[in-house]
């Protein structure tokens, strides 16, 4: 760890002290639904959504007895109905296979339809009590432009970020990139004058690093050609 990236993470846990899940559940099930519907969508939707489908449809063997077509419009408003399809597919699996109850390893977790790595770390973090580092957009963005990792891939910016960080900080950390990229470092217009960070980011002074994704794609094309 360098002395940027230090100061950096210590900011960060200044700025957001009491930082946590936006999203609203209480336990695995709960969890592993609403942020399969967080996908693409925002959190405050979702949790205008899941109260009518946790009272309905309370637990997985409950939403393993429903259909795709039942669940969607409930969740409609949320998107695709892929979520759907996948909520009901997935608790059918833990209902036949982990008699109801969500599983808590990356492996059980990443095999259930519509299970990406970072759901799975969500309802390992979150529900398990195991240290995670969900990346989503808003982590790969933040971390990618502050320099906390240099990745081209959410995968590769989850194994820097791991490595960095204090494993008793994995949690706390992901939910600080969160709350800086929702309220600071936002995508098409990051507040770089208004942040705190600025003297330490590594986007702040390169601006072909404002949009890390795409950067990402310009990076990959420029190995390719070397390579």
């Amino acid at each position: 760890m360098n002395e940027s990236q230090k100061n950096i993470l210590e900011g960060l846990e200044k700025l957001y002290p009491d930082a946590g899940p936006e999203l609203h559940f209480s336990n695995p099930y709960e969890t592993l639904v609403a942020t399969i519907l967080a996908a693409q969508c925002t959190d405050a939707r979702v949790n205008q959504v899941t109260p009518a489908v946790f009272r309905d449809f309370p637990d997985a063997k409950a939403m393993a007895q429903t259909t795709p077509e039942v669940l969607f419009p409930y969740v409609k408003s949320c998107g695709f109905k892929s979520k759907a399809v996948n909520i009901v597919n997935a608790c059918k699996i833990i209902a036949e296979k982990y008699d109801g109850q969500v599983p808590s390893t990356l492996e059980e977790l990443t095999a259930l339809p519509g299970v990406g790595r970072k759901t799975a770390n969500v309802v390992l973090a979150f529900s398990f009590g195991i240290p995670a580092i969900p990346v989503d957009t808003h982590v790969f963005r933040v971390a990618n432009r502050l320099g906390l990792s240099d990745a081209l891939t959410v995968e590769e910016t989850e194994k820097q970020l791991m490595a960095l960080i204090p494993r008793d900080k994995w949690s706390q950390a992901h939910h600080w990139m969160i709350y800086h990229g929702r309220r600071v470092c936002h995508s098409q217009r990051p507040d770089c004058e208004g942040c705190a960070l600025k003297s330490w980011c590594k986007a702040a002074h390169q601006e072909q690093m404002i949009n890390p994704k795409a950067d990402a794609k310009k990076r990959a094309q420029a190995r390719k050609a070397r390579s």
